[in-house]
């Protein structure tokens, strides 16, 4: 898809350090892992929209309905080849639902990669890109248990521009 623009949810401090501490641990162990990213902007999140091109847009019907529990849940892997992405699934509930409606109702029509379109979009938290997947048993075997935490916010990320621009 090339440069991009997501919308995203930010989880509150707890559910992030338990997610690097994730990576930390498939990292340490020598797979491949988010932790490797030391970018600023490399954050653990919840993508919830996706496109080539978005304008700025006013996310405050989306913000205001901000914190909501989120249950990051078993491992799930979205195979490519003999690779995939390691993911925690993230159960979508009524609030989560509501949060991600009210974003794309902020938006102007487009078109959304397939994974955040609205007839397929699962939401999970990226642990892993291009892990092999004959050491997925290894790394599944290194993850924390699932958890309960919460969605605190929302960022845009420009990824031609490089720039994050936090709401809420």
């Amino acid at each position: 898809m090339g440069d991009v623009v997501s919308i995203e949810l930010l989880l509150d401090d707890e559910t992030q350090g338990s997610v690097r501490a994730d990576w930390e641990h498939l990292a340490r162990a020598g797979h491949s892992s988010l932790a490797a990213h030391t970018a600023p902007s490399n954050r653990p999140h919840i993508t919830v929209l996706v496109r080539q091109s978005l304008p700025l847009v006013d996310f405050a019907s989306a913000s205001a309905l901000l914190p909501v529990r989120v249950m990051l849940g078993a491992p799930i892997v979205f195979e490519h080849g003999d690779r995939g992405v390691l993911a925690r699934t993230v159960v979508l509930d009524e609030a989560l639902l509501a949060v991600y409606n009210a974003v794309r109702a902020a938006v102007p029509p487009g078109e959304d990669a397939p994974h955040t379109d609205p007839d397929s979009w699962t939401p999970h938290v990226t642990l892993a890109r291009r892990l092999r997947l004959a050491s997925l048993d290894d790394a599944r075997a290194l993850l924390g248990p699932e958890r309960v935490g919460w969605a605190v916010g929302l960022r845009r990320w420009d990824s031609r521009t490089r720039t994050v621009t936090t709401f809420g």
